[in-house]
């Protein structure tokens, strides 16, 4: 006698509408985030950190010993970075968006990188005697890093780190105006391009 089999038996059921719908979402969701802008920087955050550094230089520029001027510049850009990491996830949030979205964690992988080499260079310039150069690579590599993460980003943010880098080649090629130029990268680059990012992005 032929055999029937019920489809209760059938080990491989079609796929529901709904289970598809869900999938067909989850793929065009990771689609948009793979392919979209990381617009959570906030504009606000930015201008913070130019204000911390233009601080700092003021306050650096009483210590005229280069170990003093690295211990304050080091503490800063911590600070900084607390500073900016809050305001990108408060921006975010209130975009009901995730910090580490698809084009926030390409903008962290590709800023990083430039940040990892400028603290392996300041170790090496500090050992062979060159604190004279490290204000020219701070600005240089940060400029890089911002670039390139930045390309995932809104434009203001690699036409800001465009700006860091000329000044770190200036700094590099007259080690004279590091000091000078750090203020005016690191303050006046961030407060300018803060400000721009919070008026045409929305904070």
């Amino acid at each position: 006698m032929e055999k029937r089999l019920r489809l209760d038996d059938n080990p491989e059921q079609p796929t529901s509408l709904s289970d598809r719908a869900i999938e067909n979402l989850s793929f065009i969701r990771r689609t948009m985030e793979a392919s979209g802008t990381f617009t959570a920087v906030s504009g606000l955050g930015v201008m913070a950190m130019g204000t911390l550094a233009l601080l700092a230089s003021a306050y650096a520029s009483r210590f005229p010993a280069p170990d003093a001027d690295l211990r304050i510049w080091a503490g800063t850009a911590v600070l900084a970075s607390a500073v900016a990491g809050y305001a990108i996830v408060r921006k975010a949030r209130r975009r009901q968006e995730s910090a580490l979205s698809g084009p926030g964690r390409k903008f962290l992988l590709n800023f990083m990188p430039a940040l990892i080499a400028g603290a392996v260079l300041t170790g090496a310039l500090v050992t062979a005697g060159l604190p004279s150069l490290l204000p020219g690579t701070w600005l240089l590599l940060y400029g890089t890093g911002v670039v390139t993460g930045g390309a995932f980003s809104v434009r203001a943010v690699p036409a800001m780190g465009v700006g860091f880098m000329a000044l770190g080649a200036l700094a590099l090629a007259v080690p004279a105006w590091g000091s000078s130029l750090m203020g005016l990268g690191f303050g006046g680059l961030h407060l300018a391009f803060g400000a721009i990012i919070t008026w045409r992005y929305g904070g």
